[in-house]
């Protein structure tokens, strides 16, 4: 009985973390930022806002998220900041996101 409830607290986890990673990336703007980043491996908030015609305001809030979900890095280089992928992070969003599809496949009756 023990072992089954570890495995509903386990879904349960599973499932809210791949949520929330969803929401995260589940945004047209941050798809196309996160598309720009895995494409010039590293740019900086002005080569993003111009490539995609956004204000420098709106495209640092979208940096925030996905920085905030550890899904992009910043690096400071000089006085400029520079972006990129956490292709190690998206390994583990593509983990959690194949749990969270193994969890809510109907069993077959």
């Amino acid at each position: 009985m023990e072992a089954t409830a570890k495995k509903a607290q386990m879904d349960y986890v599973t499932i809210k973390d791949a949520a929330k990673i969803l929401k995260v990336v589940n945004h047209k703007l941050r798809i196309k930022i996160l598309a720009l980043l895995d494409e010039g491996k590293q740019l900086m908030v002005t080569d993003i806002q111009v490539k995609l015609r956004l204000t420098q305001s709106v495209t640092s809030l979208h940096l925030s998220i996905l920085r905030e979900a550890n899904i992009v890095t910043a690096e400071r280089k000089s006085k400029a900041m520079y972006y990129s992928l956490n292709y190690g992070r998206i390994s583990d969003i593509q983990t959690i996101v194949a749990k969270f599809a193994i969890v809510i496949q109907p069993s077959a009756n």
